[in-house]
């Protein structure tokens, strides 16, 4: 867990930013109350960091600390601007004063402090899955997660991997209908060399390759039911026999299955074994559509557009109105379709403000297409060659 020091005098948000520090799983140390303890980030005010002499001074406080992470947070700012240097060792986040920004602004800080992915769940529904699969983390049992496509079901498998014994050892995913079933077998199991046409050396597959980790097969509904037999056989045994091979290979690996299918249905059409789904069913987790889980969308939006701001501009500020807009639609196309209108609000934003006029979705009689060439043509977006 990440220790983050927070100076909280002259930072009156200092608060509200601990309290959602919390439900990210960061240890929150006050400075200098507990300035013995090492911590990974520093935060304080922009009006502390003069009272201290400085950034430099901030800097030698950071030494003192060991923190390798300084966050300096300006309060009633003329306008919002984040600005990132070093790689993201020094932050700096003008915030300004009008508070329905606060909640967009604090998120980004948080997101921008953590060491690693957030697994976004701020709705009450996906905080219960986190502690479902964080208890499951702990054991070795087959996990079996169902969702609509684009709902994150990869992002839970990661997250089972990264809190249990074997974080340290590989996590491997494969998706089974992105690969031609005559592949699907070599590629699960291994081959050995010359045991097909095109096998000029040996492959020991991904089961051996995620040996002490975690194997996530993905859509595992598409998986053809010649290889269900056989792998059904690698999970009652423990056991892997490469193409063209005459030996077993033990393997110890964790695996965790993925599906957008009601999978008792597929059992009745005959498509997938009703004995590999019981084997693998042991602890069924289900992600939920975007729609259903309204107040994810903050944390997944601010995580969306980190994810494509460079780290020499600021990452746009999102109105409470365009918030509103994006939490009022349905979202048939879950995160990805999230995405696409983030990213398209990006290119249409004037002065890295994203406002609800920002927010095209296709989802009215006037085309995406429409809606952009209108902006165009009312002058508030500037086409240049």
């Amino acid at each position: 867990m990440k220790n983050v020091g927070i100076i909280k005098e002259n930072f009156d948000l200092a608060h509200k930013l601990t309290k959602l520090l919390n439900t990210k799983q960061m240890n929150i140390v006050e400075l200098p109350l507990y300035n013995s303890v090492q911590i990974n980030s520093l935060v304080l005010s922009a009006a502390k960091e003069i009272e201290m002499g400085g950034q430099q001074a901030v800097i030698e406080f950071s030494r003192n600390t060991k923190a390798d992470q300084i966050m300096i947070i300006e309060e009633k700012a003329k306008t919002y601007k984040t600005e990132v240097n070093f790689g993201g060792k020094l932050i700096k986040i003008s915030i300004p004063e009008k508070e329905d920004t606060h909640d967009w602004i604090l998120e980004v800080a948080s997101q921008m402090l953590a060491t690693k992915e957030l697994v976004m769940a701020n709705d009450i529904r996906s905080r219960e899955l986190l502690a479902l699969a964080k208890k499951v983390a702990t054991t070795n049992v087959t996990v079996f997660i169902n969702g609509p496509t684009g709902t994150g079901k990869e992002v839970i498998s990661n997250f089972i991997h990264n809190n249990s014994s074997r974080s340290e050892f590989p996590f491997v995913a494969v998706n089974c209908a992105a690969i031609p079933e005559n592949m699907l077998e070599a590629i699960l199991f291994g081959h050995e060399k010359g045991s097909f046409t095109g096998a000029s050396q040996a492959n020991k597959g991904i089961f051996r390759a995620a040996d002490g980790g975690t194997l996530l097969l993905d859509e595992i509904s598409e998986m053809p039911l010649s290889l269900q037999s056989k792998l059904l056989r690698v999970l009652q045994e423990r056991k892997v026999t490469p193409i063209g091979g005459s030996k077993d290979v033990q393997v110890d690996v964790r695996v965790v299955a993925t599906t957008n299918r009601d999978m008792l249905s597929e059992i009745k059409k005959g498509t997938f074994r009703e004995d590999l789904y019981y084997r693998l069913n042991v602890f069924p987790l289900r992600t939920l559509a975007l729609k259903e889980r309204p107040d994810d969308i903050l944390p997944i939006s601010a995580a969306l557009l980190k994810k494509h701001t460079s780290e020499d501009k600021s990452l746009p500020l999102l109105t409470a109105k365009a918030l509103d807009v994006l939490k009022n639609h349905s979202w048939p196309g879950n995160v990805r379709e999230l995405e696409n209108v983030l990213q398209r609000a990006m290119v249409i934003c004037n002065e890295d403000i994203i406002t609800e006029n920002d927010i095209m979705i296709d989802n009215s009689a006037i085309s995406t297409e429409k809606n952009l060439a209108d902006r165009i043509q009312s002058g508030n977006m500037v086409a240049t060659a």
